[in-house]
């Protein structure tokens, strides 16, 4: 029975990065010997195994071969007289099919059959063999690793069948759970722009985001946006949102804020009246479809219902800036509102000549809110009811002294 170090952990080590997790391949063990050591079995589906003091995973060599549609559809074989090299053939790609020694310090030599310490040098994505075709969230991967490994490309072969899978319809098999969790990983990597070129270069785009990869080709008016092109200005947004190392809700929020435009009528184009209504629905929609946290769906359909009017917030009156605090549930909730002027802010600076270009609405809205919370509502209440009013009348009586408030506030200049 030997052990061997695989997959991202030694890929890591080999490029100089930080490792975190490793993953441990057992050659001609068998569940019998694993536990006779101590091993924990854990695996449902095939054996894998924890280390009796670290913890950490160990599986048994295996082989996989292809019985159905989708990421799930595959029947697994394991044997002692599985080999280093047949465990590492079924492997996405070449860069996570090296292996090294149990006791490997970086420095000997690794167990490399498909020239992944090539691929790594030339700064390349590549599928191992032909089987990469029998797991559709491979593609997901690949796209998530082009947006980690900023300076990788995808290998032309590797590409080409990619689009072949998305073409055998493939990637319509995909469980929503697992699509969301490649899309979620890949949006808080380096270039996450990266991920979406990929999935639109292979076609994946349009079956697993049709909403998203719609929106290139999508004009908008020059004036406001320079760059034009919907889809672009959505990856510049979503630029904006790495550049400020925004948390995920956030970076979604961004990737999904403008799915309205498209759905804008060519005969309107590039002007998109209305998309705001619109793209909250598809928002909702697509987050049912993928089952996307609580967390990640609520800010992204605030983001892309209410963008426009805190876009314009600098000329609301104070009635109508506490109407849109109340719209953004931002009084319960001002941690999430918070992030929706961080999503605006990214939307604002994300088009060409914009990046470095002021956004006033987050800091006034934010400071409008404070004033709003600093209202002492209790005393407002009980005079109300004191006066006879009940219900909805009560919330009218703080409503009518928070407006008072801001209009106060906005006197004196709307500063803090």
């Amino acid at each position: 029975m030997k052990i061997y170090q695989v997959g991202g952990a030694v890929r890591d080590a080999l490029l100089g990065l930080p490792v975190h997790d490793r993953d441990w391949l057992v050659v001609g063990g068998t569940p019998e010997a694993m536990v006779a050591q101590g091993f924990t079995p854990v695996g449902r589906d095939f054996p894998v195994f924890l280390h009796p003091q670290t913890h950490e995973e160990y599986a048994l060599a295996r082989t996989e071969r292809k019985s159905g549609h989708g990421y799930q559809g595959f029947t697994v074989y394991t044997s002692p007289d599985v080999t280093l090299e047949e465990d590492l053939a079924r492997r996405d790609l070449t860069i996570n099919a090296i292996a090294a020694p149990a006791d490997w310090t970086g420095a000997e030599a690794v167990f490399d059959p498909y020239h992944g310490v090539a691929d790594l040098q030339a700064k390349v994505l590549r599928h191992v063999t032909e089987a990469f075709a029998e797991d559709p969230v491979r593609i997901l991967r690949v796209a998530r690793f082009a947006a980690r490994f900023t300076d990788f490309s995808v290998a032309p072969e590797t590409m080409a069948l990619m689009q072949a899978m998305v073409q055998a319809g493939e990637v319509a098999h995909l469980v929503p759970e697992r699509v969301w969790q490649e899309i979620s990983r890949g949006l808080m990597q380096a270039q996450p722009e990266r991920m979406f070129a990929v999935l639109r270069a292979c076609g994946a785009l349009a079956v697993l985001l049709p909403e998203l990869d719609r929106l290139w080709g999508v004009p908008q008016r020059a004036d406001y946006h320079p760059e034009v092109d919907t889809g672009l200005h959505t990856m510049l947004v979503l630029g904006q949102a790495v550049q400020q190392q925004a948390p995920l809700a956030v970076r979604w929020a961004c990737l999904v804020h403008d799915l309205g435009k498209g759905t804008t009528p060519a005969d309107v184009l590039p002007r998109h009246i209305g998309h705001e209504q619109r793209g909250a629905k598809l928002v909702r929609q697509v987050c049912q479809r993928l089952r996307v946290p609580s967390e990640c769906k609520e800010l992204a359909e605030l983001v892309a219902y209410e963008h426009g009017n805190i876009h314009r917030s600098l000329d609301l009156s104070p009635a109508a800036v506490l109407r849109l605090l109340q719209r953004c549930d931002a009084l319960r909730k001002p941690e999430r509102f918070a992030q929706a002027l961080w999503a605006c802010e990214c939307d604002a600076r994300g088009r060409w000549g914009f990046e470095a270009a002021a956004y006033p609405q987050r800091g006034r809205l934010e400071q409008a809110l404070a004033v709003a919370l600093g209202v002492a509502t209790g005393p407002i209440a009980a005079q109300a009811v004191a006066a006879g009013k009940q219900g909805a009348a009560i919330g009218q009586a703080v409503d009518a002294v928070r407006v008072q408030a801001l209009g106060q506030w906005l006197k004196t200049g709307g500063s803090s």
